[in-house]
């Protein structure tokens, strides 16, 4: 089993708060974005935590993606680049005697700087990235995590030259569908089923506008229908506490002046 944790920890210093995470959830592969922590800082801090432990964390160095960090409880040779971008990782991870996969992580634009019709140009955009990676590998067993900055009915999550990500696995074991006879693949999106919740998302915003959805589920794990039989979804989680302290303020939205503006999301591969 491997388990993985995504935070978007909004340029805070919260490298305390990742260090009981780690701990407290057992996390395998750590994946930050918009963070401005030193990686040495934080390994130090991960591997005291693991004291009793032989299997210490490293850190797995990007090139050309400057927004996104990796920790692994493994060797960062078994997680090596595959394709970088700016915005976009696309590592192959490959542990011994485990199938591999392509583990895509991204910090996609927000609306701060895009509209609505940018972000889904940006979808279609990433969508070819990954299929292109794909076709190079020779397979589609790929997960894409990131904070996408949209909601999961959005166009750049559902339309079929985009993402294409669908909220029941039923559907997505289909494997693609065919469009103006093209075949578009599916992503399988769990985190559809938050909506609802009591923490209904991973990032809270209000404002005096007449739509506003307060909840927003911004921050994304999407699975290719050839690693569904390995994705554990009763162990998908919204995260709001580290271990030791909240991550909520006592409102109960994310604390962003003690943690973050985003919750982090954790889930589980059986692979």
């Amino acid at each position: 089993m491997l388990s993985f944790l995504f935070w978007n920890i909004y340029k805070k210093p919260l490298a305390e708060n990742i260090a009981r995470m780690a701990l407290h959830y057992d996390v395998d592969v750590i994946m930050l974005v918009e963070s401005n922590i030193n990686p040495a800082d934080l390994l130090i801090l991960l591997n005291q935590s693991l004291a009793t432990n032989l299997i210490g964390y490293e850190y797995a160095p990007q090139y050309d993606c400057t927004k996104v960090q990796i920790f692994t409880k493994f060797s960062s040779q078994f997680i090596p680049p595959y394709d970088d971008y700016d915005r976009l990782t696309i590592r192959h991870l490959k542990l011994p005697a485990r199938e591999d996969f392509l583990l895509a992580i991204t910090h996609f634009p927000s609306k701060n700087d895009f509209t609505e019709s940018d972000q889904l140009s940006e979808s279609i955009e990433l969508s070819n990235y990954i299929k292109d990676a794909e076709n190079r590998m020779g397979h589609q067993k790929t997960i894409l995590v990131g904070d996408m900055n949209m909601n999961p009915f959005e166009d750049g999550l559902i339309n079929a030259n985009a993402l294409h990500s669908v909220m029941k696995r039923n559907i997505a074991e289909k494997k693609s569908r065919i469009v103006q006879n093209k075949s578009y693949p599916f992503f399988y999106n769990p985190m559809w089923r938050f909506f609802g919740e009591d923490v209904a998302g991973t990032y809270y915003y209000r404002k005096a506008a007449h739509k506003v959805y307060f909840w927003n589920i911004f921050d994304q794990v999407l699975v290719r229908p050839d690693l569904l039989k390995y994705f554990n979804e009763n162990e998908l989680k919204i995260l709001d506490f580290d271990g030791q302290k909240s991550l909520l303020s006592k409102t109960g939205i994310p604390d962003k002046n003690n943690a973050s503006d985003h919750l982090p999301i954790y889930f589980e591969l059986t692979i």
